[in-house]
């Protein structure tokens, strides 16, 4: 999975369902001007297109990879085979898309209520999370399209955090340096998230 290259368009037939090994995706929706934002961000144990591939094979929304890794491939048509076939993968399926629902009215709450502060903190925590490192090839362009706000608001809130010695950031890079402040400085959404995730996955690992 190269950096930026795209798995799904929004409104386009998916051709695979993808099982992401290493890396990360994020789930992107966008409007005509050109305006965009994220409401879900996928790792290796996620799946990329499954609720798509059981109902209509149309992708909702755009995929994108933010980390590169790998993943596997399976034609949509396989998929759905493999699915009416098998009772636990339909249901582990469901699960996930659960999961997955769950990230999206988490950051519709987050971003409609909270400050650029807290949320910023919140898409850093999770971006650990999946990339597993305190490293982060991320640009505040990045930030600013992924979270909906101005870039001179990254910028703003970014230097707070680097001054507060919480983050380092160098050009397309940002490094966590005290993680526990971080989750302080983050809103409840991040933790909320991973409790319903792992309620519904947690186990079937």
């Amino acid at each position: 999975m190269v950096r930026e290259s795209v798995l799904g368009e929004a409104g386009a037939a998916l051709r695979y369902v993808y099982f992401p090994h290493g890396g990360s995706v994020s789930i992107t929706l966008g409007l005509s001007e050109g305006q965009m934002i994220e409401i879900a961000m996928l790792r290796r144990d996620s799946v990329v297109g499954s609720g798509a591939a059981l109902a209509d094979g149309i992708a909702p929304a755009d995929a994108v990879v933010l980390f590169p890794g790998t993943a596997s491939m399976l034609e949509t048509a396989a998929f759905r085979t493999i699915a009416a076939a098998s009772v636990p993968f339909r249901n582990l399926m469901v699960r996930h898309e659960q999961v997955l629902l769950a990230h999206a009215q988490q950051s519709l709450l987050c971003n409609t209520l909270h400050p650029v502060e807290a949320r910023l903190a919140r898409w850093l925590l999770r971006a650990c999370d999946l990339s597993d490192s305190a490293i982060l090839p991320l640009t505040q362009e990045t930030l600013a399209q992924m979270m909906g706000v101005r870039r001179n608001a990254i910028s703003l809130v970014a230097h707070a955090l680097q001054r507060a010695g919480i983050i380092r950031y160098t050009r397309g890079q940002i490094e966590i340096i005290d993680l526990r402040a971080l989750e302080t400085t983050s809103c409840d959404c991040h933790s909320a998230v991973k409790a319903t995730h792992s309620r519904l996955l947690g186990a079937l690992r």
